[in-house]
């Protein structure tokens, strides 16, 4: 019986936070934070972990420079992965920038927030 409900209790928080999580998407959309890399790509993959506590806060989108439709982005951002845009304006390279994205984050969410 316990082992049951410590379950429906997690499963309750899970959709508890899925709940808040999609009342928060409707009011505002979600920024989309680019990602630029090629596989493979140790630095995006550290990348991508120092972005994990903050992937509630926009869209991951990843863009294989490899690909030929991406041609003009490999010809770009060659020797410079990985680069991130924040809703298709130029963010950062090489490594995140915490405070930078930090910044960026908030200012688009005081903004959908209406102020």
């Amino acid at each position: 019986m316990l082992w049951f409900q410590g379950n429906s209790m997690q499963l309750a928080k899970h959709s508890f936070q899925l709940l808040l999580r999609n009342l928060s998407a409707s009011k505002t959309a979600l920024p989309v934070l680019t990602l630029f890399t090629k596989d493979p790509c140790p630095l995006c993959d550290e990348a991508k972990e120092v972005l994990e506590p903050y992937k509630n806060r926009f869209i991951l989108q990843e863009v294989d420079i490899t690909l030929p439709e991406n041609s003009a982005w490999y010809d770009r951002y060659k020797f410079d992965i990985p680069v991130f845009h924040l809703n298709g304006q130029f963010l950062m390279m090489h490594r995140v920038d915490v405070s930078k994205l930090e910044k960026q984050l908030q200012k688009l969410e005081q903004q959908g927030a209406g102020g």
